[in-house]
Protein backbone atom coordinates (compact mmCIF):
# COMPACT_ATOMS: atom_id res chain seq x y z
CA UNK A 1 0.00 0.00 0.00
CA UNK A 2 1.39 3.44 -0.90
CA UNK A 3 2.37 5.68 2.00
CA UNK A 4 -0.70 7.91 2.72
CA UNK A 5 1.19 11.18 2.33
CA UNK A 6 -1.89 13.37 1.87
CA UNK A 7 -3.46 12.08 5.07
CA UNK A 8 -0.18 12.49 6.97
CA UNK A 9 0.33 16.04 5.74
CA UNK A 10 -3.24 16.94 6.70
CA UNK A 11 -2.32 16.26 10.34
CA UNK A 12 0.16 19.20 10.41
CA UNK A 13 -1.41 22.69 10.59
CA UNK A 14 1.92 24.43 9.97
CA UNK A 15 2.12 22.98 6.46
CA UNK A 16 -0.80 25.17 5.44
CA UNK A 17 1.50 28.20 5.14
CA UNK A 18 2.74 27.08 1.73
CA UNK A 19 6.39 26.54 2.68
CA UNK A 20 8.35 23.41 1.83
CA UNK A 21 9.63 22.34 5.25
CA UNK A 22 12.93 20.63 4.43
CA UNK A 23 14.44 21.67 7.76
CA UNK A 24 13.21 18.60 9.64
CA UNK A 25 16.71 17.46 10.57
CA UNK A 26 16.81 20.45 12.93
CA UNK A 27 13.29 19.89 14.24
CA UNK A 28 9.94 18.84 12.84
CA UNK A 29 6.54 20.45 12.83
CA UNK A 30 3.92 19.06 15.21
CA UNK A 31 0.64 17.38 14.28
CA UNK A 32 -2.68 18.64 15.54
CA UNK A 33 -3.00 15.72 17.98
CA UNK A 34 0.20 16.77 19.77
CA UNK A 35 -0.84 20.41 19.94
CA UNK A 36 -4.22 19.42 21.37
CA UNK A 37 -2.71 16.97 23.85
CA UNK A 38 -0.48 19.67 25.32
CA UNK A 39 -3.35 22.15 25.45
CA UNK A 40 -5.69 19.60 27.03
CA UNK A 41 -3.13 18.81 29.73
CA UNK A 42 -3.03 22.45 30.76
CA UNK A 43 -6.78 22.82 30.39
CA UNK A 44 -7.46 19.80 32.59
CA UNK A 45 -5.24 20.96 35.43
CA UNK A 46 -1.86 19.51 36.35
CA UNK A 47 0.34 19.72 39.44
CA UNK A 48 3.72 18.47 40.49
CA UNK A 49 4.07 14.72 40.91
CA UNK A 50 3.68 12.81 44.14
CA UNK A 51 0.85 14.84 45.64
CA UNK A 52 -2.37 13.73 47.31
CA UNK A 53 -4.73 15.57 44.94
CA UNK A 54 -6.14 14.82 41.47
CA UNK A 55 -4.07 17.35 39.51
CA UNK A 56 -0.91 15.73 40.85
CA UNK A 57 -2.27 12.27 40.05
CA UNK A 58 -2.81 13.43 36.47
CA UNK A 59 0.86 14.42 36.23
CA UNK A 60 1.88 11.05 37.67
CA UNK A 61 -0.11 9.37 34.91
CA UNK A 62 1.34 11.66 32.23
CA UNK A 63 4.91 10.78 33.24
CA UNK A 64 4.19 7.06 33.30
CA UNK A 65 2.49 7.19 29.90
CA UNK A 66 5.38 9.15 28.41
CA UNK A 67 7.94 6.62 29.64
CA UNK A 68 5.88 3.80 28.13
CA UNK A 69 5.54 5.63 24.80
CA UNK A 70 9.26 6.34 24.45
CA UNK A 71 10.05 2.75 25.39
CA UNK A 72 7.71 1.52 22.66
CA UNK A 73 9.36 3.80 20.12
CA UNK A 74 12.90 2.51 20.70
CA UNK A 75 12.26 -1.01 21.99
CA UNK A 76 13.27 -0.31 25.57
CA UNK A 77 11.99 -0.71 29.12
CA UNK A 78 9.75 2.10 30.44
CA UNK A 79 11.38 1.70 33.86
CA UNK A 80 14.66 2.84 32.28
CA UNK A 81 13.38 5.92 30.42
CA UNK A 82 15.07 9.08 31.68
CA UNK A 83 13.27 12.28 30.67
CA UNK A 84 14.71 15.77 30.44
CA UNK A 85 14.74 19.04 28.50
CA UNK A 86 16.93 17.74 25.65
CA UNK A 87 19.46 15.09 24.68
CA UNK A 88 22.46 17.36 25.24
CA UNK A 89 21.55 18.09 28.85
CA UNK A 90 20.89 14.43 29.59
CA UNK A 91 24.12 13.31 27.92
CA UNK A 92 26.16 15.78 29.96
CA UNK A 93 24.47 14.46 33.08
CA UNK A 94 25.03 10.80 32.26
CA UNK A 95 28.60 11.32 31.09
CA UNK A 96 29.56 12.53 34.57
CA UNK A 97 28.05 9.40 36.11
CA UNK A 98 29.69 7.07 33.59
CA UNK A 99 33.28 8.26 33.04
CA UNK A 100 36.07 10.24 34.63
CA UNK A 101 39.83 10.37 35.17
CA UNK A 102 41.38 6.91 34.84
CA UNK A 103 38.77 5.76 32.32
CA UNK A 104 38.94 5.79 28.55
CA UNK A 105 36.12 6.83 26.24
CA UNK A 106 35.83 6.38 22.49
CA UNK A 107 34.07 9.05 20.43
CA UNK A 108 33.71 9.47 16.69
CA UNK A 109 34.18 12.32 14.26
CA UNK A 110 30.91 11.34 12.60
CA UNK A 111 28.87 12.42 15.61
CA UNK A 112 26.90 15.51 16.51
CA UNK A 113 28.87 17.48 19.10
CA UNK A 114 26.30 16.56 21.79
CA UNK A 115 27.70 13.01 21.72
CA UNK A 116 31.30 14.18 21.64
CA UNK A 117 31.99 17.13 23.93
CA UNK A 118 30.22 15.75 27.04
CA UNK A 119 32.59 12.76 26.90
CA UNK A 120 35.78 14.65 26.07
CA UNK A 121 35.13 16.93 29.05
CA UNK A 122 34.81 14.17 31.67
CA UNK A 123 38.55 14.00 32.34
CA UNK A 124 38.75 10.51 30.83
CA UNK A 125 41.33 9.66 28.18
CA UNK A 126 39.75 10.17 24.75
CA UNK A 127 40.26 7.93 21.74
CA UNK A 128 38.93 9.00 18.35
CA UNK A 129 37.23 6.91 15.67
CA UNK A 130 37.91 8.58 12.34
CA UNK A 131 35.45 9.10 9.51
CA UNK A 132 36.18 8.80 5.80
CA UNK A 133 35.71 12.44 4.73
CA UNK A 134 34.81 11.48 1.15
CA UNK A 135 32.32 8.66 1.64
CA UNK A 136 31.18 9.68 5.11
CA UNK A 137 31.57 6.09 6.34
CA UNK A 138 32.72 5.19 9.86
CA UNK A 139 34.87 2.03 9.46
CA UNK A 140 34.10 -0.56 12.10
CA UNK A 141 37.53 -2.21 11.95
CA UNK A 142 39.26 0.69 13.68
CA UNK A 143 37.32 0.05 16.90
CA UNK A 144 39.29 -3.17 17.49
CA UNK A 145 42.37 -1.06 18.26
CA UNK A 146 40.49 1.73 20.04
CA UNK A 147 38.65 -0.33 22.64
CA UNK A 148 40.47 -2.03 25.51
CA UNK A 149 39.94 -3.11 29.12
CA UNK A 150 40.17 0.52 30.29
CA UNK A 151 37.38 1.68 27.95
CA UNK A 152 34.34 2.72 29.94
CA UNK A 153 32.08 4.09 27.17
CA UNK A 154 31.92 3.97 23.38
CA UNK A 155 29.77 6.86 22.13
CA UNK A 156 28.52 6.70 18.56
CA UNK A 157 25.66 7.99 16.47
CA UNK A 158 23.01 5.80 14.88
CA UNK A 159 22.85 8.28 11.98
CA UNK A 160 24.77 11.41 11.04
CA UNK A 161 22.64 14.53 11.36
CA UNK A 162 24.12 16.14 8.23
CA UNK A 163 25.01 13.40 5.75
CA UNK A 164 22.75 10.66 7.07
CA UNK A 165 25.40 7.92 7.46
CA UNK A 166 24.10 4.91 9.37
CA UNK A 167 27.21 3.23 10.79
CA UNK A 168 27.19 -0.44 11.77
CA UNK A 169 26.35 0.25 15.41
CA UNK A 170 25.69 -3.41 16.21
CA UNK A 171 29.17 -4.43 15.04
CA UNK A 172 30.77 -1.60 17.03
CA UNK A 173 28.73 -2.66 20.08
CA UNK A 174 29.97 -6.22 19.79
CA UNK A 175 33.57 -5.02 19.98
CA UNK A 176 32.75 -2.66 22.85
CA UNK A 177 30.93 -5.29 24.89
CA UNK A 178 33.67 -7.85 24.32
CA UNK A 179 36.02 -5.44 26.11
CA UNK A 180 33.51 -4.72 28.87
CA UNK A 181 32.63 -1.21 27.65
CA UNK A 182 29.18 0.37 27.51
CA UNK A 183 27.55 1.68 24.31
CA UNK A 184 26.00 5.16 24.36
CA UNK A 185 24.10 5.61 21.09
CA UNK A 186 22.89 8.98 19.85
CA UNK A 187 19.62 8.14 18.13
CA UNK A 188 18.36 11.72 17.83
CA UNK A 189 18.60 11.81 14.05
CA UNK A 190 17.96 8.12 13.40
CA UNK A 191 14.72 7.74 15.35
CA UNK A 192 12.86 10.09 13.00
CA UNK A 193 13.65 8.07 9.89
CA UNK A 194 12.77 4.45 10.53
CA UNK A 195 12.09 1.69 13.05
CA UNK A 196 14.36 1.55 16.10
CA UNK A 197 15.40 -1.53 18.09
CA UNK A 198 17.94 -0.46 20.67
CA UNK A 199 18.56 -4.05 21.78
CA UNK A 200 19.38 -5.17 18.24
CA UNK A 201 21.79 -2.24 18.00
CA UNK A 202 23.51 -3.29 21.20
CA UNK A 203 22.81 0.09 22.78
CA UNK A 204 23.19 0.21 26.55
CA UNK A 205 21.94 3.80 26.37
CA UNK A 206 19.82 5.15 23.52
CA UNK A 207 19.30 8.91 23.38
CA UNK A 208 16.50 10.59 21.45
CA UNK A 209 14.67 13.92 21.19
CA UNK A 210 10.93 14.14 20.59
CA UNK A 211 11.09 17.36 18.60
CA UNK A 212 12.89 15.47 15.83
CA UNK A 213 9.88 13.14 15.40
CA UNK A 214 6.88 15.48 15.58
CA UNK A 215 6.86 15.99 19.34
CA UNK A 216 7.66 18.89 21.69
CA UNK A 217 11.10 19.82 22.99
CA UNK A 218 11.72 16.90 25.33
CA UNK A 219 14.75 14.62 25.43
CA UNK A 220 15.03 11.03 26.63
CA UNK A 221 17.73 8.46 27.29
CA UNK A 222 16.65 4.83 27.55
CA UNK A 223 18.64 2.16 29.39
CA UNK A 224 18.17 -1.08 31.28
CA UNK A 225 16.89 -0.06 34.73
CA UNK A 226 19.27 -2.59 36.31
CA UNK A 227 22.19 -0.76 34.71
CA UNK A 228 20.88 2.59 35.96
CA UNK A 229 20.75 1.16 39.50
CA UNK A 230 24.57 0.86 39.39
CA UNK A 231 25.08 4.57 38.64
CA UNK A 232 25.09 7.39 41.18
CA UNK A 233 24.64 10.81 39.55
CA UNK A 234 25.00 14.02 41.49
CA UNK A 235 21.58 15.03 42.78
CA UNK A 236 19.79 17.08 45.38
CA UNK A 237 19.69 15.41 48.80
CA UNK A 238 15.93 15.90 48.89
CA UNK A 239 15.10 14.56 45.41
CA UNK A 240 14.06 10.95 44.74
CA UNK A 241 16.78 8.31 44.79
CA UNK A 242 14.79 5.85 42.69
CA UNK A 243 15.52 4.88 39.06
CA UNK A 244 15.02 6.60 36.68
CA UNK A 245 13.97 9.63 38.77
CA UNK A 246 17.40 10.19 40.30
CA UNK A 247 18.72 11.13 36.85
CA UNK A 248 16.02 13.78 36.34
CA UNK A 249 16.76 17.20 37.82
CA UNK A 250 14.09 19.77 38.55
CA UNK A 251 10.42 19.72 37.67
CA UNK A 252 9.39 18.24 34.35
CA UNK A 253 7.34 20.02 31.70
CA UNK A 254 4.35 17.76 32.29
CA UNK A 255 2.16 19.07 29.50
CA UNK A 256 4.98 18.58 27.03
CA UNK A 257 5.35 15.00 28.23
CA UNK A 258 1.71 14.48 27.30
CA UNK A 259 2.67 15.79 23.85
CA UNK A 260 5.46 13.21 23.59
CA UNK A 261 2.97 10.38 24.10
CA UNK A 262 0.69 11.91 21.47
CA UNK A 263 3.61 12.15 19.04
CA UNK A 264 4.44 8.46 19.47
CA UNK A 265 0.78 7.60 18.93
CA UNK A 266 0.79 9.73 15.78
CA UNK A 267 3.83 7.91 14.41
CA UNK A 268 2.20 4.56 15.14
CA UNK A 269 -0.94 5.58 13.23
CA UNK A 270 0.60 7.01 10.04
CA UNK A 271 -0.36 3.84 8.19
CA UNK A 272 -3.27 1.54 9.06
CA UNK A 273 -2.19 -1.36 11.20
CA UNK A 274 -3.02 -3.84 13.92
CA UNK A 275 -1.26 -5.11 17.00
CA UNK A 276 0.11 -3.29 20.01
CA UNK A 277 1.69 0.14 19.76
CA UNK A 278 5.22 -1.22 19.41
CA UNK A 279 4.17 -3.43 16.50
CA UNK A 280 2.31 -0.59 14.82
CA UNK A 281 5.30 1.71 15.26
CA UNK A 282 7.61 -0.76 13.56
CA UNK A 283 5.28 -1.10 10.58
CA UNK A 284 4.48 2.61 10.32
CA UNK A 285 8.07 3.79 10.60
CA UNK A 286 9.21 1.20 8.05
CA UNK A 287 6.62 2.57 5.62
CA UNK A 288 7.71 6.13 6.36
CA UNK A 289 11.36 5.22 5.73
CA UNK A 290 10.47 3.68 2.37
CA UNK A 291 8.53 6.84 1.44
CA UNK A 292 11.41 9.11 2.46
CA UNK A 293 14.05 7.12 0.60
CA UNK A 294 11.99 7.05 -2.60
CA UNK A 295 11.81 10.85 -2.49
CA UNK A 296 15.45 11.07 -1.50
CA UNK A 297 16.47 9.20 -4.63
CA UNK A 298 14.93 12.01 -6.67
CA UNK A 299 16.48 14.68 -4.46
CA UNK A 300 20.03 13.34 -4.44
CA UNK A 301 20.06 12.52 -8.14
CA UNK A 302 18.74 15.98 -8.92
CA UNK A 303 21.41 17.69 -6.82
CA UNK A 304 24.23 15.58 -8.23
CA UNK A 305 23.29 16.43 -11.82
CA UNK A 306 23.22 20.20 -11.27
CA UNK A 307 26.38 22.01 -12.40
CA UNK A 308 28.41 23.56 -9.59
CA UNK A 309 26.68 21.55 -6.85
CA UNK A 310 28.84 19.43 -4.55
CA UNK A 311 27.09 16.80 -2.42
CA UNK A 312 28.99 15.62 0.67
CA UNK A 313 29.07 11.97 1.70
CA UNK A 314 28.13 8.83 -0.19
CA UNK A 315 27.43 6.32 2.58
CA UNK A 316 26.01 2.92 1.71
CA UNK A 317 23.31 3.17 4.40
CA UNK A 318 21.84 6.54 5.20
CA UNK A 319 18.82 8.59 6.12
CA UNK A 320 17.14 10.94 3.66
CA UNK A 321 19.44 13.85 4.48
CA UNK A 322 21.46 15.83 1.91
CA UNK A 323 24.38 18.18 2.59
CA UNK A 324 25.64 20.25 -0.32
CA UNK A 325 27.24 23.47 -1.55
CA UNK A 326 26.74 25.58 -4.67
CA UNK A 327 29.84 26.99 -6.37
CA UNK A 328 30.17 30.75 -6.05
CA UNK A 329 27.55 30.98 -3.29
CA UNK A 330 27.94 30.78 0.44
CA UNK A 331 25.67 28.25 2.18
CA UNK A 332 23.85 31.16 3.83
CA UNK A 333 23.22 32.79 0.46
CA UNK A 334 21.73 29.54 -0.84
CA UNK A 335 19.51 29.21 2.24
CA UNK A 336 18.35 32.83 1.93
CA UNK A 337 17.58 32.37 -1.77
CA UNK A 338 15.53 29.27 -1.04
CA UNK A 339 13.74 31.00 1.83
CA UNK A 340 12.56 33.68 -0.61
CA UNK A 341 11.08 30.84 -2.64
CA UNK A 342 9.38 29.52 0.52
CA UNK A 343 11.67 26.54 0.92
CA UNK A 344 13.16 25.99 4.37
CA UNK A 345 16.67 24.53 4.64
CA UNK A 346 19.54 24.89 7.10
CA UNK A 347 23.07 26.09 6.53
CA UNK A 348 26.28 25.86 8.53
CA UNK A 349 27.95 23.11 10.54
CA UNK A 350 24.69 22.08 12.27
CA UNK A 351 26.71 21.00 15.34
CA UNK A 352 28.51 18.31 13.32
CA UNK A 353 31.67 20.05 14.49
CA UNK A 354 34.14 17.23 14.02
CA UNK A 355 32.66 15.95 10.76
CA UNK A 356 32.61 19.31 9.03
CA UNK A 357 36.17 19.81 10.25
CA UNK A 358 37.21 16.47 8.76
CA UNK A 359 35.57 17.43 5.47
CA UNK A 360 37.43 20.76 5.46
CA UNK A 361 34.33 22.98 5.32
CA UNK A 362 33.65 23.90 8.95
CA UNK A 363 35.58 27.17 8.81
CA UNK A 364 34.18 28.18 5.43
CA UNK A 365 30.53 28.16 6.43
CA UNK A 366 29.75 24.45 6.26
CA UNK A 367 27.11 23.54 3.69
CA UNK A 368 23.36 23.51 3.05
CA UNK A 369 21.28 20.77 4.66
CA UNK A 370 17.96 19.53 3.28
CA UNK A 371 16.30 16.67 5.11
CA UNK A 372 13.16 14.68 4.44
CA UNK A 373 10.75 13.51 7.13
CA UNK A 374 7.47 11.61 6.76
CA UNK A 375 5.34 14.67 5.93
CA UNK A 376 7.48 15.78 2.97
CA UNK A 377 6.20 15.11 -0.55
CA UNK A 378 7.43 15.26 -4.13
CA UNK A 379 6.45 18.91 -4.50
CA UNK A 380 8.84 19.82 -1.66
CA UNK A 381 11.69 18.07 -3.47
CA UNK A 382 10.84 19.64 -6.82
CA UNK A 383 10.73 23.13 -5.32
CA UNK A 384 14.14 22.66 -3.72
CA UNK A 385 15.71 21.42 -6.95
CA UNK A 386 14.15 24.24 -8.96
CA UNK A 387 15.46 26.79 -6.48
CA UNK A 388 18.99 25.39 -6.43
CA UNK A 389 18.99 25.19 -10.23
CA UNK A 390 18.48 28.95 -10.36
CA UNK A 391 21.83 29.39 -8.62
CA UNK A 392 23.83 26.59 -10.22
Amino acid sequence: MPFPIKAVRACYPALNDGYAYLDGAAGTQTPRSVIEAISDAYRGGIGNVGGAFPASHRSDAIVAACRAAVADLVGGDPRGVILGPNMTTLTYRLSRALAGPGDEVVVSRLDHDANVRPWTQTGATVRWAEVDPVTGELPVEQYASLVNERTRVVAVTAASNIIGTRPDVAAIAELAHRAGALMYVDGVHAAAHGPVDMRALGADFYATSAYKWSGPHVGAVVADPALLETLRPDKLASSPDTVPERFETGTAAFADLEGVTAAVDHLAAMVPGTGNRRERLLASMAAAEEHEMELFGVLIEGLETLPGVTVYGKPARRTATAYFTVAGRTPREVAEHLARLRVNVWNGHNYAWELTGAMGIRDTGGAVRAGLVPYNDRSDVDRLLEGVAQLA
